[in-house]
């Protein structure tokens, strides 16, 4: 036989030298709770290993996150007032303000992105201002550009909207630039699905909506089109990056956003993927080291260039290692 594939796997050596997918530390993102009012950390009961922060105790984790090669880090907060217009986001001294300012000026080689949206902050749990019983589109976007602001103001050095208000990127990013800040980037959750995979963020930031759903702003999970209009929409507004958020069960929605839209693609292993992997290891069902790595091999193989992950302090490890990279 000329032709034997078997060839270049004969060892680990040749097996590395012609992988097609590369993984890197620089592309890792570690999404963070900050929690206001409080000292210490608090483990997430349905997140076993993650945990809420509070100021002091966030230091710590950030120093182990720049020692294992993790440089960038996504902030959500817990704040301790909640009220129907979610002031605490866009406050000057709210917690992601605060949070923001310690880590720069504490860390300043940490990349610090902020998640910007209201649901952990409004007291009934949507994601933007209500009209009665329907979230307010056009009245929620000028709260989000003003908590995008206070973000950047405090030193954030990116902001992450994962509200999907139509129009949010544009006014976000008319905001920034009318302020003198025109060179920080947006990273638009444009592709975000109403997924059940988030439960346990939910209990984790305290934002599960008290009445109703968010299907008529988050997408309906069986629609491909619909995310690749979201991603050019947001493009024409300014975004940076284009997010797909979850990750594992939609590559096929990463394949394709990655192929169609010029912009990096950043992808979000999310709180119920970590919940499952966690849950089937602890249960000796899975081997859990090897899942992370594929599950994350799995996402870059798809098309993300960027991987928002729980997981992302061992994946730094297993690149170390040379399991995966």
């Amino acid at each position: 036989m000329l032709k034997r594939p078997r060839r270049i796997r004969g060892n680990e050596t040749i097996r590395r030298m012609v992988r097609e997918t590369r993984v890197d530390k620089s592309s890792l993102i570690y999404p963070m709770f900050v929690m206001e009012g409080k000292e210490g950390k608090e483990e997430i009961p349905s997140m076993p290993g993650q945990y809420r922060y509070g100021l002091d105790a966030m230091n710590f984790m950030v120093e182990d996150l720049l020692k294992a090669g993790v440089s960038s880090v996504m902030l959500f907060g817990i704040p301790s007032h909640k009220d129907e217009l979610g002031s605490s986001a866009y406050a000057e001294d709210g917690i992601i303000q605060k949070a923001v300012a310690g880590m720069k000026e504490r860390f300043p080689e940490m990349y610090v992105i902020t998640d910007v949206c209201m649901c952990e902050y409004t007291s009934h749990g949507h994601c933007g201002c209500l009209n009665g019983n329907y979230v307010d589109n056009d009245s929620t976007l000028d709260l989000l550009a003003k908590t995008a602001l206070s973000h950047v103001q405090a030193g954030a050095d990116m902001v992450a909207p994962s509200d999907m208000m139509d129009g949010r990127i544009g006014t976000i990013r008319t905001t920034l630039d009318n302020n003198g800040f025109v060179e920080t980037p947006i990273m638009s959750y444009a592709v975000k699905y109403a997924s059940s995979f988030y439960g346990p963020f939910r209990e984790a930031a305290g934002s599960a909506p008290s009445f109703g759903d968010r299907k008529s702003y988050q997408m309906d999970f069986h629609n491909i089109k619909e995310g690749l209009k979201e991603a050019f929409l947001d493009i024409e507004e300014g975004a940076d990056i284009i997010m797909v958020k979850p990750a594992l069960s939609y590559l096929d929605v990463i394949r394709r956003v990655s192929e169609e839209i010029p912009l990096p693609v950043a992808a979000y292993s999310v709180s119920g993927e970590y919940a499952m992997v966690k849950a089937a290891g602890k249960l000796g069902y899975i081997e859990e080291d090897n899942i992370i790595c594929e599950m994350a091999v799995s996402t870059y193989r798809a098309g993300a260039g960027i991987y928002l992950t729980y997981f992302a302090k061992e994946l730094a490890g297993f690149i170390q290692e040379g399991r995966i990279g």
